[in-house]
C-alpha cells in the first residue's frame, strides 16, 4: 500500500479509485450561500447561543462556530505544520508514525480497510490519540520541526472547545453539564487529512458518504472547497471561512440524545487544482463505555429508542467495514421497534 501522494500527480486516475455510477460526486450540490448555520460563541446570551446550538444539531447535525476563542495564530500555525507533514516524502512520513510500539500513531491511505475496500478514496492520513498529552505525544512525529508543539498545543485547544460546546449540548437537551466528563470523551484523537488534487474529481471521492462513529467532531477545514453535508435529498457544500471551525454531531450522540440530535451524514469531494488539508479532532469514548440514551431523557412518555451496546463493538464493526451500511453497524444502530 503506498500513499496516494507518492505518486499521484502522473496525470491518471487509477480503475480502483473509479466509483460505482450511484456513488459518484455528481451535480446535486446547494449552492454554498445555502450552507449550515454559523454560530457566533461570543454572544451575549448564552441562552441564545444553546438554541442556536441545539436547532443546528436537530436540522443539519452540522455547525461552523466564529469567535470560539482558539487564536487565529495557532489556527494557521497547525494547518501549515499539517501541509509540512503531508508534503514530506513518504519514507519519511512511514519513519516518523512508527516509533510508537503499541502503534498508536498511524499513518494510511484511503481508509482503515483499504485491502478490503471495493474502491479507494481519494487521500492519505495521518492519526493518533491526543489525551492524556504527556503519554501520547512522545509517540507523535518528530517532523516537521515543531509537529509535536504546535499540534500538541492545538489540541489543548480543541479539547477545551468540545467540552465548552458539549455543556451547551448538555444544557440544552435538560442534562447535568457534567454529563459528558466521564469515559464518554476520554480517548480523543486527532486525524489530518491530505486530499491532492485528482485528474478526475467527478469519478470519485475523498471519502464516502458517512456518519463519524464519535460524540462530536471538530473540524479546521481550510479555505479549500471540499466538505458535503446531506440535507432533505441534496448535497450541501460547507463554505470555508477564515478561522472558523466546523463542528458535526456523531452517531454516538445521536444515541444519547435518544434521537434528539442528528448525527448527519457527509461526504469529501475532490478538486483538480488545489491539494486540500484538514485536520479533525474526533471526541470518542473509552472502548469499554456503554453507549446508550441518557436516562434523563427517556420516560414513559419518550422510551428509549436505541439499543446500550459498548463503543468497542461499535467502532470494531464500523473500522472492519469500509463502508458505515454493514450489517453488523445497522445492527447496532438501528432504534429498538
Amino acid at each position: 500500500m503506498e500513499l496516494l501522494s507518492s505518486w499521484c500527480y502522473d496525470g491518471s486516475l487509477p480503475e480502483s479509485y473509479v466509483m460505482p455510477p450511484e456513488r459518484r460526486p455528481g451535480n446535486l450540490v446547494i449552492p454554498l450561500e445555502k450552507s449550515i448555520p454559523v454560530i457566533d460563541l461570543q454572544c451575549h446570551d448564552p441562552k441564545d447561543t444553546i438554541q442556536q446550538i441545539l436547532k443546528a444539531s436537530q436540522d443539519y447535525g452540522f455547525f461552523q462556530v466564529i469567535n470560539h476563542g482558539v487564536s487565529e495564530e495557532l489556527m494557521d500555525e497547525t494547518m501549515n505544520v499539517a501541509e509540512e507533514f503531508h508534503a514530506m516524502p513518504g519514507l519519511d512520513k512511514e519513519r516518523e508514525c512508527g516509533k510508537g510500539a503499541n502503534g498508536s500513531c498511524k499513518l494510511y491511505t484511503s481508509s482503515y480497510a483499504y485491502s478490503r475496500e471495493d474502491f479507494h478514496y481519494w487521500r492519505d492520513a495521518v492519526t493518533h490519540p491526543c489525551r492524556p498529552l504527556d503519554e501520547r505525544i512522545q509517540y507523535w512525529p518528530e517532523k516537521p520541526t515543531r509537529y509535536r508543539e504546535v499540534v500538541g498545543t492545538y489540541s489543548v485547544e480543541m479539547w477545551k472547545l468540545s467540552c465548552r460546546i458539549l455543556e451547551f449540548i448538555c444544557e440544552g437537551l435538560g442534562l447535568s453539564v457534567d454529563y459528558f466528563s466521564n469515559d464518554l470523551t476520554q480517548v480523543p484523537k486527532i486525524m489530518i487529512n491530505h486530499y491532492p488534487p485528482c485528474p478526475a474529481p467527478s469519478l470519485t471521492l475523498g471519502l464516502s458518504k458517512h456518519c463519524d462513529p464519535t460524540i462530536i467532531t471538530i473540524l479546521l477545514q481550510g479555505q479549500i472547497n471540499g466538505l458535503q453535508v446531506f440535507k432533505d435529498g441534496r448535497w450541501i457544500g460547507v463554505q470555508p471561512l477564515p478561522h472558523a471551525l466546523v463542528v458535526n454531531i456523531g452517531y454516538l450522540l445521536q444515541i444519547i440524545s435518544n434521537g434528539k440530535l442528528k448525527g448527519a451524514e457527509h461526504r469529501v469531494v475532490t478538486n483538480s487544482r488545489y491539494a486540500r488539508t484538514t485536520i479533525c479532532f474526533f471526541v470518542y469514548p473509552r472502548d469499554e463505555s456503554l453507549i446508550e440514551p441518557a436516562k434523563d431523557l427517556v420516560n414513559a412518555s419518550n422510551p428509549a429508542i436505541y439499543k446500550a451496546f459498548k463503543f468497542v463493538d461499535f467502532v470494531t464493526a464500523f473500522v472492519l467495514n469500509p463502508d458505515d451500511t454493514s450489517e453488523a453497524v445497522k445492527e447496532l444502530i438501528t432504534p429498538n421497534p
